[in-house]
């Protein structure tokens, strides 16, 4: 089982990476691996499907920058292959007077990230665009698209195996040795060699990071996110995409609205500490894991910072009332009898130990390996900007 590269994880992010080193280099031999059965099996798999405009992210920073040259990539290669998305825009909604500031740092921050068409609505104005909306004004973001991200992960592994890649799924990395200048991954039934592997493992980066790189100063701390449904008859109440004015000190975007691809509408999601890695069900529990993150000191200061608002997300995940409360803000009219349970996803986190939560993607580094070990929201719209600079840095290790 020899390989040029070999890549560990097959989400939107490995994908991604593995489609564009071939764009560059069509021989080199290239494996990914996955534990699952599938590509997109978790992070990619279970998001909502937004196409994000870049509004939110810090000018200059990996973000905004992949962000927004990875939208133009991600639009093209949907042209290219005929999968379907639809740029339909938002409202980002301030409910009442203390959210106007953060609302205008928002429309500030989007012009600065060269988005053009932003709109400051008036109070008045929010029902041109969402008619059942209530709030003192916001935001209309025309960039802002729908889309289902599996069919492009699904695209995407065709064009792969197109170019000579292979995949090898249910092999779930156990270790990882380096010997005469070459890499050993092993998994519980293969053995695979390889000159430079690339972790892309999401929820598991940082222990896969943690097999080729000594210093590894985060740890992964899963959040799920809970989604209700809008039953059919209430769906008219949401037109397009529907989101509050962020808690700036939060890394999460708050409850909102969401018009999928296949013409269902989500609401949520909320942000819980998940018990498990991949933990998409409250009942879901690895004491192994949740151990690890709990003991881990960034997470403690991260908890004392934040106990109150992750109560109110707890009760809220709880309480179908309180999450229904919390859509009302945005959308008085819907009421808990129009909300039926929808999916979960699991959020990949990262936390230092002086309880940062990342907000940036951060790439750790060697001579054998390259782990991406954090590539949250986002990382769907952005994949093929951040697999091109990527395959650009294992491009350079392979030439050595």
């Amino acid at each position: 089982m020899k390989s040029d590269i070999t890549i560990i994880g097959a989400g939107i992010v490995g994908l991604a990476t593995a489609y564009k080193i071939l764009e560059k280099n069509r021989s080199l031999k290239i494996h990914v691996l996955d534990k699952e059965e599938e590509v997109s099996a978790h992070q990619t798999g279970n998001n909502s499907g937004v196409i994000h405009s870049g509004i939110y992210y810090k000018p200059g920073s990996l973000k905004a920058r992949n962000c927004t040259y990875g939208y133009k990539l991600l639009l093209d290669f949907c042209d290219e292959n005929d999968i379907s998305y639809e740029i339909c825009g938002k409202v980002i909604v301030a409910s009442d007077k203390k959210e106007l500031p953060g609302m205008e740092f928002l429309y500030k921050r989007g012009i600065e990230n060269g988005l053009e068409g932003l709109k400051i609505l008036k109070k008045e104005e929010l029902n041109d665009y969402e008619p059942h909306v209530a709030g003192i004004g916001g935001i209309w973001v025309p960039q802002t698209g729908i889309i289902d991200f599996k069919k492009v992960s699904l695209k995407l592994e065709e064009n792969i195996r197109a170019n000579g890649a292979e995949f090898y799924f249910g092999q779930k990395v156990q270790a990882i040795k380096v010997k005469n200048g070459t890499a050993i991954i092993s998994t519980p039934s293969e053995s695979f060699t390889s000159k430079l592997v690339i972790n892309c493992a999401g929820l598991y980066s940082d222990k896969i990071a943690r097999l080729t790189h000594q210093k590894v100063n985060v740890k992964i701390i899963p959040f799920r996110g809970e989604y209700y449904k809008i039953k059919p008859a209430k769906r008219y109440l949401v037109k397009n995409l529907i989101y509050p004015v962020p808690d700036p000190s939060f890394p999460f975007l708050g409850v909102h609205y969401t018009r999928m691809i296949d013409g269902g509408i989500e609401a949520g999601p909320n942000a819980v500490l998940a018990f498990a890695r991949e933990g998409y069900k409250k009942t879901q529990i690895n004491l192994p894991e949740l151990t690890e993150t709990l003991s881990w000191p960034g997470f403690i200061k991260v908890a004392s910072k934040y106990w109150k608002t992750g109560i109110g997300e707890m009760y809220r995940s709880f309480s179908k009332s309180a999450f229904t409360r919390a859509l009302q803000k945005l959308i008085p009219e819907i009421e808990e009898k129009d909300l039926e349970v929808g999916g979960a996803g699991v959020r990949a986190q990262a936390c230092d130990r002086s309880g940062g939560l990342l907000d940036d993607f951060l790439i750790y580094e060697n001579e054998h390996a390259i782990n991406v070990c954090n590539a949250p929201s986002p990382a769907a719209t952005s994949s093929l900007s951040i697999g091109q600079a990527i395959a650009k840095i294992a491009l350079a290790h392979i030439k050595h």
